[in-house]
């Protein structure tokens, strides 16, 4: 799968998700180095009432559940928002090859926007990263929960 059709996936799945959780609408997927999918994920902090449950921590469980194995040297995440510190950090612990992101998240993102920690030289794994894949749909997701949820309150 290519990285534009793995990021149309990735936004279906946040559409999926946070239609079934109503949390905030973000997708992840997780590809092997066939580029075949291994995992997704959406957020599911609001259904699971976990704060950690971030759509790429669910990949990155899902990934690990499914092939029995935490190291994911050689995968790709793809995912619709910038990770943030928590999630740019399972990213590393992981060994996460590439990572593919949408949108930029400007007051929590971890890969360039507040921090950049994936990148960071010190890190013991080192990530190739690839941003702005079909930004502007990535972005509309969230301006249209967050412009609902104004309405709804």
């Amino acid at each position: 799968m290519n990285i534009g059709k793995a990021m149309a996936l990735a936004i279906d799945v946040a559409k999926t998700s946070a239609s079934r959780s109503g949390d905030v609408p973000v997708g992840a997927v997780i590809l092997n180095s066939l580029g075949e999918l291994v995992a997704t994920g959406g957020n599911e902090r609001e259904l699971n009432q976990d704060p950690t449950d971030h759509a790429e921590i669910v990949a990155i469980r899902s990934a690990a559940s499914s092939l029995g194995f935490w190291h994911l040297d050689g995968h790709t995440l793809v995912v619709t928002l910038e990770p943030c510190a928590m999630c740019a950090g399972a990213i590393l612990q992981s060994r996460i090859s590439t990572l593919v992101f949408g949108a930029w998240d400007e007051k929590a993102g971890a890969v360039g926007s507040v921090w950049d920690i994936v990148r960071d030289p010190r890190a013991l794994n080192k990530v190739e990263v690839r941003t702005g894949v079909l930004a502007a749909e990535c972005a509309q997701l969230l301006t249209d929960f967050f412009e609902d949820q104004r309405k709804a309150n």
